[in-house]
């Protein structure tokens, strides 16, 4: 299928004084593009613009001081890329649940002007795919003014809601370079125990949520025995591969797209786009799909494995800032521990080191001042650190106390339960007889 494609340059002329810019994310960020936007700012060529995105892989100096007036960034994610600049005040971060994304946009609370994509080479049938991120890119390109499309033949033609018509992109330009890749880190021992103790929780037939890192790796190195889990998640990374590959995951027990894969977006080493090229086994699909809770709770068991910053001792939980210092995002946490908390016989989980990498306890009397609670103390079902795995769901704030200090670094445990016990008073004790 034929079109014109012209210079990144030329490209991003379409962008005018006001505008508002949605970017592809991850690892489909469309760096030509991006840069040639960037270049037109340092020429003073456009003022005011407005930049979103969830996540955006590789620099990110559109949301640096010298673009102030120039760019504005207002991302759904704290990346790192862009942490400390969203730290300083000079870019911006929008709260909102992963599976709303997509709302903001086509119900018009974000209108969009322009969306940078990057899509694969076209098939005899004029479409292409969006590769390795959907997530809330789809709602941009059905509502912007413009589409731009770098045309890459290293974007994976991923299936589902990832396909879309050519006559749906207005600009072209070409330009084939490699996809950023991810490579694991080993996993740490401290990593390796809790991913033991929430595979425990894990029952054959299972549905799983989980993310990319450590734990989900973790998690999922141990699972070789389980049989006919299924998938049905936000992200995956090169952790399930294995799994794929010796049969453990084959989506048999799935009420709702059977026998598939089904994500929003994905980050990981080549082999993984290699995986979802061309896959019928995998559909990667619009975020509202994903991480929406009337979709969620459709497969039975789902299995939500979801990490945090902090918890208090009565279960809430921290996991986009510290303090008030932003670090991350709400992301689609809270879709999958209400969806998974709605699915027949589903767990949600949150599952993190008991302690920080300088000995700190996660878990806390209280969360420290500033600190967002992202899941409350009445979402939270399965709490699991490297000591343990303790159910908090119908407890009572006693309760919880007494159990999640059950699983804290043992170092920790006393100065805990005696701020319990100032809280709650003699009947803490009493009670824990």
């Amino acid at each position: 299928m034929k079109y014109k494609a012209v210079s990144a340059e030329e490209a991003v002329k379409v962008i005018k004084d006001g505008d508002r810019v949605h970017l592809s994310s991850v690892a489909v960020t469309p760096r030509i593009l991006l840069d040639a936007m960037v270049n037109r700012g340092r020429k003073k060529e456009i003022k005011n613009v407005t930049i979103q995105h969830i996540h955006t892989e590789g620099t990110a100096c559109y949301a640096d001081p010298e673009f102030e007036g120039i760019f504005q960034l207002e991302s759904f994610f704290v990346g790192g890329n862009v942490r400390k600049q969203t730290q300083a005040g000079y870019a911006d971060y929008i709260p909102v649940f992963l599976s709303e994304t997509q709302k903001l946009i086509r119900q018009g609370y974000l209108n969009v002007n322009v969306v940078m994509i990057q899509v694969s080479p076209p098939d005899k049938h004029g479409f292409v795919s969006l590769g390795t991120s959907v997530d809330a890119t789809l709602a941009a390109i059905e509502t912007a003014d413009t589409v731009i499309a770098q045309v890459n033949k290293y974007v994976p033609r991923a299936w589902g809601d990832a396909m879309i018509n050519i006559k749906d992109i207005d600009v072209f330009v070409e330009k084939d370079i490699p996809l950023h890749v991810h490579n694991n880190a080993p996993i740490s021992a401290v990593e390796q125990a809790i991913g033991k103790n929430v595979a425990g929780l894990i029952e054959d037939g299972a549905c799983l949520q989980m993310g990319i890192g450590g734990i989900p790796n973790a998690v999922l190195a141990e699972l070789t025995n389980h049989k006919n889990l299924g998938v049905h998640t936000e992200m995956f990374s090169d952790g399930l591969l294995p799994l794929v590959e010796s049969g453990v995951v084959n989506g048999k027990a799935k009420q709702i797209d059977k026998g598939k894969i089904v994500a929003s977006f994905l980050m990981g080493s080549q082999a993984l786009y290699d995986f979802i090229d061309d896959n019928p086994m995998v559909a990667m699909m619009d975020v509202s799909h994903t991480n929406g809770i009337h979709v969620i709770r459709k497969n039975h068991k789902v299995t939500a494995i979801n990490s945090a910053l902090s918890i208090d001792i009565t279960g809430q939980v921290c996991a986009d800032s510290i303090g008030t210092t932003f670090y991350s995002g709400v992301g689609g946490q809270i879709d999958f521990i209400r969806g998974a908390g709605h699915s027949e016989g589903g767990k949600p989980i949150i599952a993190m080191p008991s302690v920080t990498s300088r000995g700190i306890s996660k878990i806390t009397p209280t969360l420290i001042e500033g600190a967002g609670v992202v899941t409350t103390r009445a979402n939270m079902h399965w709490f699991v650190t490297e000591f343990g795995a303790v159910n908090l769901y119908g407890k009572t704030l006693q309760e919880k106390a007494r159990l999640i200090i059950s699983i804290a670094h043992p170092d920790h445990r006393e100065s805990l339960d005696k701020a319990a016990f100032d809280r709650f008073g003699p009947h803490y004790h009493y009670v824990r007889g």
